[in-house]
């Protein structure tokens, strides 16, 4: 027998032996269904086991078969309305965890609970009845509806994915029509052709850095982006002989089929200033994708559990004050002053060296629930076991000042006692305001304990310091009452001005401000000074404002600053005012 006939006959028997299988295993499920349909007659139906007393039924364990027969009840038997909002609604920015406790819920009643709770344990002003995130949340949805659909829905897109997450880029650079692209030295240089691209660009990302670029593709030229690694992907030319050469390809030193068939991460030529620059971005691209979806990495992990399961601690108590100064015309400089008693801190004796020791974490974060900034610092005071008497009396200050655009933001604060192990937290939704160009308008009115020139080396930078002036504000107690000044110390007041009008003929601008030092208990002005901003000198249409008065020249009592500017140009007027109390 030939070896073909051969082999067919052990395929057809394979075959057959098969079948038997199939067959035979057919006949037993059927013979084991008829055994159980016979024994459930009369038989009341079993109830699934039920959990152990006191047990959360949401968080009790599953194994593998559990878990697939609640996905297929899930979808079986929860209406289109919870399905869309688990698969649709808040598919980004749902927990794993939450999703497995929702698809564990048995009827209508606990899932509207449950997506209550959702969102309430988004909401940053808990105690009003807007909720911004998910205000927020929904906006990103509708505009990446509107702006990135491509054949699918805008938020199933790479680029709606991204909106919705992490809100509008600081920069968006856009090529819709992709055509003749001079690329920059880091990817190789020269002139080439592309596919329509986009990069986006933010500013910061918590876990990620500054300067976060995302690059998407429209390779289709269909109108789908797609997210890429390889900044080489929009090359239209990559594939075309001695077409799009890069710098070095041009001038021989490079072979063009060495980029098309290399091995990298990405189809790029070499940085003809740095050879080795191409790798080390590419390993930083990579490594910013995998964070993208990554948990931030934070150097004091109990501050941060703090902030994100929002307990509240008041062992260790601290002030808080938050101010507003102008920077450019979408920077709003905020400075953030921390107020720390020392007999509030637990100092440990080391050789002869009392130590205490506070952790502080600090993050804001926009009403969408992305975070803006966050800080992490540590204060450390050192003292002689001798004089820990004296001090334990007086109080340390520490200042954060982060830049941020206007708008509405939350800021979560905690400190840790490290020797002591005592935890506070603090946090405040902030309005960061906007100063339109045509409308008169002034920074935070602040009441300093410290105001002094800097150095000219150190303007601009270092803690307390606003421009070319140290300016450490005496803060007020939590307890509602004014910031209080001892007799033999001085009260100083800083403000800017912004947007005062410019005489065309002079260039100058013309206002006055008005000082009153009015005490609370008589309302009546202690101390009035009127300036002119013909005599201050070179100002134009901001201008800083800083005064200074002893408080041994006032009796003991609480006072408000009131600094009034009219300008006399465009007949506007503002007058902030601050309270403060001598002792």
């Amino acid at each position: 027998m030939s070896r073909v006939g051969l082999g067919l006959r052990l395929i057809l028997a394979c075959l057959f032996a098969c079948l038997l299988v199939s067959v035979s295993a057919f006949a037993a499920q059927q013979d084991q269904a008829q055994k159980d349909q016979s024994n459930s007659i009369g038989q009341p139906d079993q109830p699934a086991a039920a959990p152990l007393p006191g047990q959360d039924p949401l968080i009790r364990p599953l194994d593998s078969k559990q878990k697939k027969d609640n996905e297929k009840r899930f979808k079986k038997e929860v209406s289109d309305v919870f399905k869309k909002w688990l698969d649709e609604d808040v598919a980004y920015i749902i927990t794993d965890q939450e999703k497995q406790a929702f698809m564990q819920l048995s009827n209508d009643e606990e899932r509207d609970h449950f997506i209550e709770a959702f969102w309430q344990r988004r909401d940053p002003t808990p105690d009003t009845p807007e909720n911004e995130f998910k205000d927020e949340h929904y906006r990103r949805i509708a505009y990446a509806n509107d702006h990135y659909a491509s054949g699918v829905p805008g938020w199933r897109t790479d680029r709606g994915r991204m909106y919705i997450k992490y809100g509008e880029p600081t920069e968006i650079e856009s090529h819709p029509s992709g055509g003749s692209y001079e690329r920059p030295v880091d990817e190789g240089g020269g002139e080439t052709s592309t596919y329509p691209f986009e990069d986006w660009r933010y500013r910061y990302i918590e876990g990620i850095g500054n300067n976060v670029e995302i690059e998407f593709v429209d390779k289709c030229m269909c109108g789908e982006y797609h997210m890429t690694l390889d900044r080489g992907e929009k090359d239209a030319l990559l594939e075309v002989p001695n077409a799009g050469l890069t710098w070095a390809e041009q001038v021989g030193t490079a072979n063009k089929g060495d980029r098309v068939g290399g091995v990298g991460l990405e189809h790029l030529g070499l940085n003809p200033t740095d050879e080795t620059a191409l790798q080390a971005k590419e390993f930083d691209r990579l490594s910013d994708f995998a964070k993208l979806n990554a948990p931030p990495p934070v150097k004091f992990k109990d501050l941060e559990e703090v902030v994100l399961h929002k307990l509240s601690y008041n062992l260790m108590p601290f002030d808080v004050q938050t101010d507003f100064v102008k920077v450019t015309d979408d920077t709003i400089l905020v400075p953030i002053t921390i107020q720390i008693k020392n007999r509030d801190v637990t100092f440990v004796n080391k050789d002869g060296v009392e130590k205490g020791i506070v952790h502080i974490f600090g993050r804001l974060t926009t009403i969408g629930g992305s975070i803006a900034q966050t800080f992490e610092d540590t204060v450390e005071e050192d003292e002689p076991a001798e004089v820990l008497p004296k001090v334990v009396e007086l109080s340390h200050v520490y200042s954060k000042a982060v830049p941020l655009r206007p708008g509405r933001y939350r800021l979560d604060l905690v400190l840790k006692d490290v020797n002591g192990d005592r935890t506070g937290t603090w946090s405040k939704g902030l309005l960061v305001p906007e100063f339109a160009d045509d409308k008169l308008a002034t920074s935070s009115l602040m009441v300093a304990d410290d105001m002094e020139p800097v150095p000219t080396r150190n303007v601009g930078t270092g803690m307390f310091v606003i421009g070319a002036t140290k300016v450490r504000p005496r803060l007020a107690p939590a307890d509602g009452k004014p910031a209080l000044f001892k007799r033999n110390e001085r009260v100083n007041f800083w403000m800017q001005v912004y947007n005062l009008s410019v005489d065309t003929k002079t260039h100058k601008p013309s206002a006055t401000v008005q000082y009153d030092v009015i005490s609370q208990a008589t309302n009546k002005p202690i101390i009035h000074t009127v300036e002119n901003t013909d005599k201050m000198g070179n100002v134009g249409e901001q201008v800083t404002l800083e005064k200074s008065i002893a408080a041994a020249n006032l009796n003991p009592g609480t006072y408000r600053i009131e600094i009034k500017v009219n300008d006399n140009l465009s007949k506007q007027a503002v007058a902030p005012v601050a309270t403060f109390a001598v002792e």
